[in-house]
């Protein structure tokens, strides 16, 4: 019997993309939709992929009308799509992403990374530390590891797999964890949850679920409440004392973090971060916990940290020199933008921050605007831009003034996308950052020529 196609309703989302990859690499025919072209839905199409930007049901090929085609739909996709209503109305299986990971997953050692922020950091970097060692590794990211340019690994040898376990709609609920991590339970898609009861509660259902000889690794001060089976193991991490991993001896100066890793298992002095911000020290703190506790040596250790180029859009250099620095960060919770700010001005101290935040979501604003407008108040200037809506309508009376009205400096300035580029023309930066979990991405391109040309 001919295996099925799959058919991806948004084929070009950082975590369906490597479900793409993952089947093309299989050889399955695949096709899909996507709101909108973009680098990664060029490479998807590059790599075998077909797929298209309207959302019409003529554009579907027409070895995906099959009945044994596979359709997997990504949550942010409307329920009144009508490629998505054709496909359940006409009785076709129709899988979210998290479901079908599972599935793929559930016969592997699945390596869980889960948390409101630091999953994408904390599961690149545990990738890049098992796939350069003698242990190796699958991996289904949630964003571009640029030592490889892709969000998905494959191994013929490793039983382990890493993967981004996203709470949004519960999704990580439908995985099979052997070991986890939880980097962070910060409320937030309280959109979905309601409340901050509801969204820790997921992430205890989480733990239930992780494998009776598992482990999870919990940060240090969490509101989480483990629901473990009783023969998991659980260990702590943090940057301080006080738990079973942590860093001592943090060296910082000119561009550069060294520390030391205690660790149940084996200390490791001088460890240098490959992307040295401060947040990534505890980043990096659990993925070499769950690589030690997987069979990762010292030297194996120290090489993965110190060669690690980072993810895209998470502390994503795009200059870095004596007069100019340009970063981009895909922060987009408050914690994230506290966090990020504080890493940078900590990294460039004495050098003027100027930071570009564009809000990610109206519900997102309306609930966390006062957060978003104390973390921005930490950087010397801000730039806020509009709203990035992604899935949602316009909520009334929810728009970037909420935060900007509340932001605590006189140097602050509201502007448009194409505003912004003109601004940045005729004025000067000495460190300039990009925040948001929208398409502020897209400009940076022009963004780094007109900084250049200075």
């Amino acid at each position: 019997m001919n295996r099925p196609s799959i058919y991806f309703i948004g084929a070009g989302g950082i975590g369906m993309s490597a479900l793409v990859r993952y089947f093309l690499a299989k050889n399955y025919k695949v096709a899909g939709y996507d709101k909108t072209a973009t680098p990664l839905t060029h490479a998807l199409i590059e790599e075998g992929a077909e797929i298209h930007f309207e959302d019409s049901v003529d554009l579907i090929p027409a070895y995906c009308k099959d009945k044994n085609t596979i359709i997997v739909r990504t949550p942010a996709v409307p329920v009144t799509h009508s490629e998505y209503c054709w496909f359940k109305d006409n009785g076709y299986r129709i899988l979210k992403r998290a479901e079908l990971l599972g599935e793929i997953t559930k016969l592997s050692k699945a390596l869980c990374i889960a948390g409101t922020h630091g999953k994408t950091t904390t599961s690149t970097m545990l990738a890049h530390i098992l796939k350069q060692s003698k242990v190796d590794c699958n991996a289904f990211l949630g964003g571009i590891v640029k030592n490889y340019s892709s969000n998905l690994m494959l191994s013929d040898k490793s039983p382990l797999t890493v993967i981004e376990a996203d709470e949004y709609d519960r999704s990580f609920h439908h995985l099979h964890p052997y070991m986890a991590v939880i980097t962070s339970s910060d409320p937030d898609h309280l959109d979905i949850y309601g409340n901050e009861e509801s969204y820790l509660e997921s992430f205890e259902h989480f733990t239930s679920l992780i494998s009776s000889d598992g482990i999870l690794l919990l940060k240090k001060g969490l509101k989480i409440k483990p629901r473990i089976n009783k023969n998991v193991k659980l260990y702590t991490y943090s940057i301080e004392g006080g738990t079973d991993f942590h860093a001592e001896n943090i060296r910082i100066g000119n561009g550069t973090i060294i520390f030391d890793m205690i660790s149940p298992i084996q200390n490791i002095k001088d460890i240098e971060l490959g992307v040295p911000v401060w947040i990534n020290i505890e980043n990096s703190i659990a993925a070499m916990a769950i690589a030690q506790l997987n069979g990762v040596d010292e030297n194996e250790l120290r090489s993965g940290i110190k060669s690690y180029l980072g993810a895209k859009r998470r502390f994503d250099f795009w200059i870095k020199g004596n007069n100019h620095v340009l970063i981009d960060d895909y922060g987009h919770h408050p914690e994230e933008v506290s966090a990020s700010i504080k890493s940078v001005k900590q990294l460039f101290e004495g050098r003027k921050l100027t930071v570009i935040f564009q809000p990610h979501l109206y519900s997102r604003t309306k609930d966390f605007y006062k957060e978003f407008a104390k973390a921005l108040s930490f950087a010397d200037e801000i730039l806020l831009l509009d709203i990035y809506p992604a899935r949602e309508e316009p909520i009334e009376g929810v728009t970037s003034d909420l935060i900007y009205d509340l932001i605590e400096s006189d140097n602050k300035k509201r502007l448009t996308k194409s505003d912004l580029l003109d601004y940045i023309k005729t004025n000067d930066f000495n460190v300039l950052m990009t925040l948001g979990a929208g398409d502020i991405d897209l400009l940076l391109p022009e963004i780094k020529k007109l900084i250049e040309e200075k």
